[in-house]
């Protein structure tokens, strides 16, 4: 895959050629995306397939169920009702995502941003592959009997639904913000960095000028960056598994008021993560994310400037030559259910 081409050509596609998608094909490309998410925990997520016009009409009723049901839902046209049914029919293909449960917070995002990742790596093998998809998430869809044609069980998180088929046209490019907009740098000391272990600020923002095309409703951007290359700091940073890495990236998110926008935010940030993580293995530099347990403790190792409104998503750590083999690390459990 040509990394950053996909990335910045990728578009979130509502029209599709009503030619099937195949199975075997999917199937492929979302084991290949699994691979390419790497993480040292083992991580749990599981999607569910609709493709028959059955199960399609199924996965529509139940998704417009909460407005349908309501009085509301009684003074609406069925015109109206038939027309959004006839848009889910007329997609060849839904894929529902699902992030299993956890029994700590720490956990659940960890579940969370591994299926999210997991998303956006299938999104652009499949426009290397001519499929067209779109990301969609509704409060509409938080009712019950949406979950229970899912099969959502306790402490499990719904996270989207893919809509997938054959591009028709692909849509014009948006403009994104330059990440030099929401960077911030540590201040950094005058002590060399190892020769060959560092990467420059200007690497990094070239690398993220491209991660932020990740998908977000109404292209929000709630990302923002702290790059942390002051030796004292990287220290107090420093993991327990390591002790040579010569920066750290720090990507947090907007907390949004609402809560729905605020996990689709969420969600674009995992993205982001994701591009800038497959751009770096493309330039051979080492990435490694986690998500420390400070951020869960509120007791921040360095005095790192953030917002109450924000949060920490990851922080990665970034060295220009590997410094550590991923032959310890574990990736995600494919668990697809064809309906």
């Amino acid at each position: 895959m040509n990394v950053a081409k996909t990335i910045v050509e990728r578009r979130s596609v509502r029209k599709f050629k009503a030619e099937p998608v195949p199975f075997e094909l999917l199937n492929s490309l979302l084991q290949q995306a699994s691979s390419l998410w790497q993480s040292d925990e083992l991580t749990h997520w599981r999607c569910i397939y609709y493709d028959s016009e059955a199960s399609r009409l199924r996965l529509a009723e139940s998704m417009f169920a909460k407005v349908t049901d309501s009085q509301f839902g009684k003074l609406i046209p069925s015109s109206i009702t038939g027309f959004l049914t006839k848009s889910i029919l007329n997609t060849p293909v839904q894929l529902v995502f699902i992030a299993e449960a956890a029994a700590t917070q720490r956990q659940r995002d960890e579940h969370y941003a591994a299926v999210c990742s997991v998303m956006q790596n299938l999104q652009l093998l499949g426009w290397e592959n001519g499929l067209g998809m779109l990301w969609y998430t509704d409060p509409m869809l938080s009712n019950p009997s949406f979950f229970n044609e899912i099969g959502l069980k306790d402490g499990e998180k719904f996270a989207g639904v893919l809509n997938i088929g054959y591009v028709v046209k692909s849509p014009r490019a948006r403009k994104r913000t330059p990440a030099e907009q929401y960077w911030t740098q540590y201040p950094t000391d005058t002590k060399p960095h190892a020769e060959g272990q560092y990467v420059s600020s200007k690497d990094i923002l070239e690398a993220l000028n491209i991660a932020v095309w990740a998908p977000n409703d109404g292209l929000r951007e709630p990302w923002r960056f702290i790059y942390v290359t002051d030796h004292e700091a990287v220290a107090k940073l420093q993991p327990s598994h390591a002790n040579t890495s010569p920066s750290f990236l720090v990507v947090l998110a907007k907390k949004e008021a609402d809560p729905h926008k605020q996990e689709e935010d969420y969600a674009a940030v995992c993205c982001l993560i994701q591009n800038f993580q497959l751009l770096a293995s493309d330039k051979g530099w080492y990435v490694h994310r986690t998500i420390p347990e400070w951020i869960y403790e509120h007791q921040l190792p360095i005095p790192l400037e953030i917002d109450p409104h924000e949060r920490i998503v990851a922080v990665l750590e970034v060295g220009a030559v590997a410094q550590r083999s991923c032959s310890t690390c574990t990736s995600s459990t494919v668990n697809m259910i064809r309906l």
